[in-house]
């Protein structure tokens, strides 16, 4: 399967309703049928992509065999957005969160975050172009589109980047099941970048000394050791959004 398509209905409408910029060129399957075929071709003249009909086979193949509910989007190549025009876009916002990713590597973990990252109100979310997930197919679907709305910026180095981050006024905060203070007994500060480690490694020793403040999510049962890495995340999105509603 290539990276560089959208598949499935309801992602192909969103990326075509909210980044047709993103499409080059739109494939629908001919055993597509009205009301939704309808739908499509609106979409695609209205947003002024460019479409073609074609076997369903042609499809399969695009997709490798994945699901593809008879239409694609072959996809433009993604602005790469560097760190410092990210953080200069934030520059005198009071309240702000970044999402930062130490080594997530599954794709279903990476669309899963910045989907809660864009539901929460984060400003992007920042992964290592290394032992990482990329955004791919599966996490714009995973992420239903998110990830091609939110600004996802690639880095070099984690730890670098969390100092670059304290200089444009960011508190970092790891989560750590290992911590000692609760995120439910520190209010998350206005200017966040909240730091989530791999799955089931946690952040490594670098990263986690180089944040400013560790917090841990209270696992209650006994033999749970940890949360998968975007149910962890999501929960610090959230907190840092509840106390600014």
């Amino acid at each position: 399967m290539s990276d560089d398509i959208c598949r499935g209905r309801k992602p192909v409408i969103d990326l075509l309703t909210k980044s047709p910029s993103r499409c080059a060129k739109l494939i629908i399957a001919n055993n597509v049928r009205p009301p939704f075929l309808d739908e499509l071709l609106d979409l695609a003249r209205s947003k002024n992509v460019t479409w073609q009909v074609a076997a369903p086979e042609a499809l399969d193949k695009l997709s490798g065999g994945e699901k593809h509910q008879g239409v694609i989007c072959r996809l433009t190549q993604a602005k790469t957005m560097e760190l410092e025009e990210f953080l200069r876009g934030l520059e005198g916002e009071k309240s702000a969160l970044i999402v930062v990713l130490d080594h997530i590597e599954d794709p279903h973990n990476l669309g899963a975050v910045i989907r809660s990252a864009e539901a929460g109100g984060a400003s992007g979310v920042i992964t290592a172009k290394r032992r990482s997930a990329v955004p791919n197919d599966t996490v714009i679907k995973t992420s239903a589109g998110a990830s091609l709305r939110l600004p996802v910026v690639q880095v070099a180095n984690i730890t670098r980047t969390l100092e670059a981050l304290k200089s444009a006024n960011f508190w970092t905060v790891g989560l750590d099941a290992e911590a000692k203070v609760s995120i439910w007994s520190e209010r998350l500060p206005d200017r966040t970048a909240l730091v989530v480690g791999a799955e089931g490694f946690g952040l490594s020793r670098l990263v986690g000394e180089t944040c400013d403040l560790l917090i841990k999510i209270p696992i209650k049962q006994e033999g749970v050791s940890s949360l998968n890495a975007s149910v962890a995340a999501a929960l610090g999105i959230f907190e840092w959004a509840r106390v600014r509603v």
